[in-house]
């Protein structure tokens, strides 16, 4: 684990993963998300959505799960026009949600998401949310890193951010 090493990672102009656990692991299953998604936008002229990466991503760990790839990821980004975020464990399980938390932080992250998430927030509320989110699971947990890293996807494009601990 890295308190420092990168966590999120864009991967096409809509779409972006979050990840937990053993950096090096996810740093292959990026690089294999970003081939996939550009040979499916060369062969299909258009771009991979969200559902789709996530089941190729899961896909891959299925695959591996012999000798799993140690990572929890959040997919997230836009399925044609609607945003979506999908969490994969370590062997390639799917779950669709409205929010997401992995990682050691997560249970304390979860409980700030959860007491003020509402549908259809706006984008700057949102962002404050996650902060707050990201900070208290900061405060609490050992393991969580010195700073985070902001991917903030819209139907515009990927804008990421860093926000000092």
């Amino acid at each position: 684990m890295s308190k420092s090493g990168r966590k999120v990672y864009r991967i096409t102009g809509r779409i972006g993963v979050a990840s937990a656990g053993m950096v090096g692991d996810m740093q292959i299953l990026v690089k294999e998300a970003i081939y996939y998604a550009n040979t499916f936008r060369l062969e299909n002229n258009r771009e991979i959505t969200a559902h789709a990466l996530a089941k190729l991503l899961s896909n891959i760990l299925f695959g591996n799960r012999l000798y799993p790839l140690i990572t929890q990821t959040v997919v997230g980004g836009f399925d044609l026009e609607k945003p979506m975020v999908y969490v994969l464990d370590p062997v390639g399980s799917v779950v669709e949600d409205e929010y997401a938390a992995v990682g050691t932080g997560a249970e304390v992250a979860l409980g700030v998401l959860e007491s003020v998430h509402e549908k259809n927030m706006p984008l700057e509320k949102a962002r404050e949310v996650v902060v707050r989110a990201l900070k208290a699971a900061g405060e609490r947990d050992s393991a969580t890193g010195n700073g985070f890293d902001l991917l903030i996807i819209t139907k515009e494009g990927v804008k990421e951010e860093f926000i000092p601990a």
